[in-house]
């Protein structure tokens, strides 16, 4: 049994210090975090903020965020808002009504914007015909400048894409793929009811490759059915040799009560607790091993790819696509549960289709729940997003913008903090905060503790952090 995990990081820890901290939490893609949004928030809110925005003489850079539901199979695993579909018509429908969001919204933007970041979810985006892919794109070309430097992603299916839908996605001026490979064994893939052999994706990226795309970021996931280190080990093989930008090794959260094709996996095929952890052990070290950085919580990156710079150089932020390299954006999101943010909101739309195409057919932006951020929110939410991307807090300036006393306002907080500090996880000084090398892996951990909402009754269920 592995004791001790190291690599070029200097990423020392213990087996034993990992089980102490691990415990069950929230990702910190926001804060507050989506469990807290309440339908209180309502369409008249969110025009608030857009006018608001639309008034400010200095505005945060844009994103975009599009949800694209339509999936032709079912994952077992999947969280996400799908559709389940072979219709390819419903996609056309689907798209008019994107159109019809983006004309409302719009309306309380007078000005015209400049995006920095666009990314297109699922669902499976590439499940829009090439037509049908050029109208979304000309559409938001259409309302929208992008920068010269702008992050257009998308998530593809290596099942479905062809050369042709490559060469069209660089054509259109995407920059960077994501594929969910989760585990190429044969037996996981069938239990999970998703087959894509390795030479399938191989022959994807290889694709992919001569079309221009040189950030591809592979998504993994441990702790689905009839995995173990050893199938696990041989799946990192192939991975290394496709060589990824990046990695995100997500661990898989068995919550079938809430997410209803989960009900399908035999639950005595899941790794018992141990299992998963000498799994992501091995993962750990191997792509440190391998040169692999990481970046913290569940992502990886080659040294020389933009997200490791930007943890080098503490610019690294967090958004509800997971690390970015681009600062705190507002981020306006078209589509089926889509999640936006607006100043000091987030807002949600409907996550059932009939409720979203309902509210459209009425002219009204499908705004399902939301919140709005009050100053303590704020303060908390620039603390754990410092702390989610291993940024160090200097308390002068965290006094300075928002007036406080920092040792005061947070005094119990720096005292729970002290349990990690002394297993040189962080380094509390009166004048910073600092997650060290060894302490990324716990970053969740800290968030928590500054998390006013957790004492709260909420009935959320969490994944375990490790």
């Amino acid at each position: 049994m592995m004791n001790e995990i190291a690599g070029k990081d200097n990423l020392e820890i213990s087996e034993e210090l990992i089980r102490r901290f691990d415990s069950l939490g929230p990702r910190y893609t926001s804060y507050p975090t989506a469990d807290r949004f309440d339908t209180g928030f309502t369409v008249r809110d969110y025009a608030h903020y857009l006018e608001q925005r639309n008034a400010a003489t200095n505005k945060p850079p844009l994103s975009l965020y599009i949800h694209i539901p339509f999936c032709a199979s079912l994952c077992y695993y999947c969280a996400c808002n799908k559709v389940i579909t072979k219709d390819r018509s419903k996609s056309a429908i689907y798209l008019s009504y994107l159109e019809k969001e983006l004309r409302l919204v719009k309306q309380h933007l007078s000005a015209r914007e400049t995006v920095s970041q666009l990314h297109l979810g699922g669902g499976t985006p590439t499940f829009l015909s090439h037509d049908e892919m050029r109208g979304l794109m000309a559409m938001l070309r259409r309302h929208f400048d992008f920068s010269e430097d702008a992050e257009i992603s998308i998530e593809i299916d290596p099942r479905t894409v062809t050369p042709e839908t490559l060469n069209l996605l660089a054509e259109l001026g995407f920059n960077r793929t994501s594929l969910g490979v989760q585990d190429f064994d044969a037996q996981v893939q069938t239990a999970v009811h998703r087959i894509q052999p390795f030479e399938m994706v191989e022959k994807c990226i290889n694709e992919s490759r001569a079309a221009g795309f040189q950030s591809i970021n592979f998504d993994l996931i441990y702790g689905l059915p009839k995995q173990n280190s050893e199938s696990f080990s041989r799946t990192l093989d192939q991975v290394i040799a496709l060589s990824p930008a990046r990695i995100a090794l997500y661990n898989y959260a068995h919550l079938p009560t809430r997410f209803k094709p989960q009900r399908r996996i035999n639950e005595a095929d899941l790794p018992s607790a141990e299992q998963r952890l000498q799994i992501f052990l091995m993962s750990l070290r191997r792509l440190l091993d391998e040169g692999y950085v990481y970046i913290g919580l569940d992502h990886f990156a080659k040294p020389d790819d933009s997200l490791a710079l930007a943890m080098k150089d503490r610019s690294l932020h967090r958004n509800f696509q997971g690390y970015t390299t681009r600062a705190d954006c507002d981020l306006i999101a078209l589509g089926l549960s889509s999640i936006g943010k607006i100043g000091a909101s987030y807002v949600q739309n409907s996550r059932s289709l009939e409720d979203y195409y309902a509210m459209l057919d009425q002219d009204v932006l499908p705004v399902e729940k939301g919140i709005h951020l009050n100053a303590d929110d704020l303060l908390r939410r620039e603390m754990i997003m410092a702390l989610m991307c291993c940024n160090p807090l200097n308390v002068a300036d965290i006094e300075a913008q928002f007036g406080i006393r920092f040792k005061e306002y947070f005094a119990e907080e720096l005292k729970r903090l002290n349990a990690y500090a002394d297993e040189g996880l962080m380094e509390l000084t009166p004048e910073t905060v600092r997650v060290t090398a060894k302490g990324r892996m716990f970053v969740r951990a800290y968030s928590m503790v500054f998390d006013q909402y957790l004492s709260r009754q909420s009935g959320a269920k969490y994944s375990k952090l490790i």
